[in-house]
């Protein structure tokens, strides 16, 4: 399912992606959706370093996952 969003862009990446678009020969949708999905696998990644400081910082811990079993009745 696809969900239309309406969005504002710098007029210079706007140009750019017109760019591209024309010369890939690819709708301007089909290229955010792409760099927004490898954008969102940086933010993974960034995410997952951020929560391993916590860890190692004190500021997070972990849990077990027989203790969050058993309060969950599983």
């Amino acid at each position: 399912m696809q969900v239309r969003h309406n969005i504002t862009l710098d007029e210079d990446v706007s140009k750019e992606l017109d760019t591209m678009a024309k010369e890939l020969g690819e709708k301007k949708s089909k290229i955010i959706e792409k760099a927004l999905t490898v954008y969102f696998d940086l933010l993974d990644h960034k995410l997952a370093i951020k929560r391993m400081k916590d860890l190692e910082e004190g500021r997070d811990k972990l849990i077990d996952a027989e203790e969050v079993w058993k309060d969950l009745g599983i």
